[in-house]
């Protein structure tokens, strides 16, 4: 595994390697996309990247949880949360990566 992590100036400087914006405008490109996957997910709605993934938000209902150390019983909460689910090519594309 490596132990490098890929940035949004990471992003933004592979839009201004492949497409040749200036880096300005390939870092607004990439805060544009990003803000729009954002304020997506916060109206509830689903973003499907085709051969990458889906994005979802789920609603988790509230329920009674323990503390491990105490056994304690503990309410949590309802909430929302942000789930991704690869798509079957980029399954495939990260196994054939790790062999």
């Amino acid at each position: 595994m490596s132990d490098k992590t890929l940035t949004r100036m990471d992003l933004a400087e592979a839009v201004h390697a492949a497409v040749g914006l200036s880096r300005n405008d390939s870092s607004e490109l990439v805060e544009s996309v990003l803000q729009h996957v954002s304020d997506a997910l916060v109206r509830g709605e689903s973003v499907k990247i085709s051969s990458f993934g889906t994005f979802s938000v789920r609603e988790k209902a509230a329920r009674v949880g323990r503390n491990p150390k105490t056994g304690q019983e503990v309410p949590i909460h309802p909430r929302r949360v942000l789930s991704f689910r690869p798509s079957h090519l980029m399954k495939a594309r990260v196994a054939r990566a790790e062999g």
